[in-house]
């Protein structure tokens, strides 16, 4: 099993559920790939002006004390680095919303998705995978 394939938690017995913040968090190293806190602090700045480098650091240090991101330690500035792979990420929060939302059902999901969340382009890909998922 590789770093990025492990659930989300140090002791692997249950997956830790980012918060909004971390979630947040998770999405920017997913777009910058491994950063520093400042490197990760000059991009969150973009969306979040108020957002200042001590709290970047510090949400950083906690994710990092819950097993979210790894660190590494070997330059002066630690690099925080997610500890799971984003389609994991999504797909665990994915299962859970569609058990507690939806019943456990996907097709209420995807009925719920496609009732006006959809674009005419978004739909005509969808029936194209669908119609080549059968093959």
């Amino acid at each position: 099993m590789t770093q990025t394939d492990k659930d989300l938690s140090p002791d692997s017995a249950q997956p830790v559920k980012p918060t909004a913040a971390e979630l947040s968090f998770l999405q920017a190293l997913f777009q910058t790939g491994p950063a520093t806190a400042k490197q990760l602090h000059e991009f969150m700045l973009r969306e979040r002006a108020d957002l200042t480098y001590a709290n970047v650091l510090r949400q950083l240090q906690i994710m990092h004390g819950k097993g979210m991101l790894s660190r590494d330690e070997s330059q002066r500035s630690h690099v925080y680095a997610p500890v799971v792979a984003q389609d994991s990420l999504q797909t665990s929060l994915l299962k859970d919303m569609i058990q507690k939302v939806f019943a456990g059902s996907a097709k209420s999901l995807v009925l719920a998705a496609l009732r006006g969340h959809v674009s005419n382009s978004e739909r005509e890909e969808i029936a194209k995978f669908l119609k080549d998922d059968k093959s």
